[in-house]
């Protein structure tokens, strides 16, 4: 019999507009990357969007509340893969240096002062899903029934932002319990995986951090001016599997910008419509691993 496929998407931290909203914007953005990086034109993707926003906000935003909803970029031909703007990296630079040093002694110390601020006060659903037992657990409860749902198709799992860690968990919770489950390609978006107090919280759970077995492969996908990528590379923190798989951390350019024009290199579509992605995605649907490595090694020089 074959093997149906599908991309599950999950979403990160704040709340959110309603769950149909929120899956059509994320399949317009990646629809939008896969045309312009790709020159495919997808019909309809074969996507489910997980949403656990309800769990921790009682209402969902509302239009007039929605202050960074989807729209398509004005431009044409593939998304940016180097910063335009001179100086940035060096910028960069200097804040990955500084968040290093910081958390060279946070792990020599086994104390995280600086993450528990940053998580607390500028990352707050993330410090409740670390503290609430009860959110944690229905968050998981809710991507897993998914998952376990799409255990016998080819899965692509997409997850954003905090909704890295959810998956993570979940992956290692289903291996733990011996539930067979495969998944082509597990790609984490913006992912805050990196930060000490996050890794000392999951080691404490998972033991040994390493990607897990039922992943065949692992692209970390960060914006290097994201401030949730800071921390150490997800390749140099999590060892490989039994199978030999490695997560692959890829610098990418998420070149959204809010209504006013700004800069906002930590949001879902942005990343979504990077090349990288694209080539993910498409290399996914027509079932053709390492079809396009060239192109995205290109798309991510």
């Amino acid at each position: 019999m074959q093997r149906s496929d599908i991309i599950l998407g999950l979403h990160g931290l704040a709340n959110k507009p309603p769950k149909e909203e929120k899956q059509r914007w994320w399949k317009a953005a990646i629809g939008e990357g896969l045309t312009r990086n790709c020159g495919a034109e997808p019909s309809d993707l074969p996507f489910e969007f997980v949403y656990w926003a309800d769990l921790r906000y009682d209402t969902p935003l509302a239009e007039d509340r929605n202050l960074e909803p989807y729209y398509a970029d004005a431009g044409t031909g593939p998304f940016p893969t180097s910063r335009e703007e001179p100086g940035d990296e060096k910028k960069l630079c200097v804040t990955d240096w500084l968040y290093r040093k910081i958390e060279w002694l946070q792990d020599k110390t086994g104390l995280t002062p600086f993450d528990d601020a940053l998580i607390e006060y500028r990352l707050d659903d993330l410090w409740g899903y670390l503290e609430d037992a009860d959110f944690r657990k229905a968050a998981r409860d809710r991507l897993r029934e998914v998952v376990e749902r799409h255990a016998g198709s080819r899965i692509l799992l997409a997850a954003h932002s905090m909704g890295s860690l959810i998956a993570y968990d979940v992956l290692r919770m289903l291996e733990r319990d011996g539930v067979a489950l495969r998944v082509e390609h597990f790609v984490t978006l913006g992912a805050p995986l990196g930060l000490s107090d996050v890794r000392l919280k999951m080691q404490e759970e998972h033991g040994e951090l390493r990607v897990p077995e039922g992943v065949r492969r692992w692209s970390n996908l960060m914006d290097r001016t994201d401030l949730a990528t800071v921390g150490e590379d997800i390749g140099d923190a999590y060892g490989p599997n039994d199978r030999g798989v490695r997560a692959d951390d890829i610098a990418v350019v998420n070149a959204y910008r809010r209504p006013k024009g700004d800069l906002n290199p930590h949001k879902s579509y942005g990343y979504l419509r990077t090349p990288a992605f694209s080539h993910a995605v498409h290399d996914f649907l027509n079932d053709a691993e390492g079809a396009c490595a060239a192109e995205i090694a290109a798309a991510v020089g």
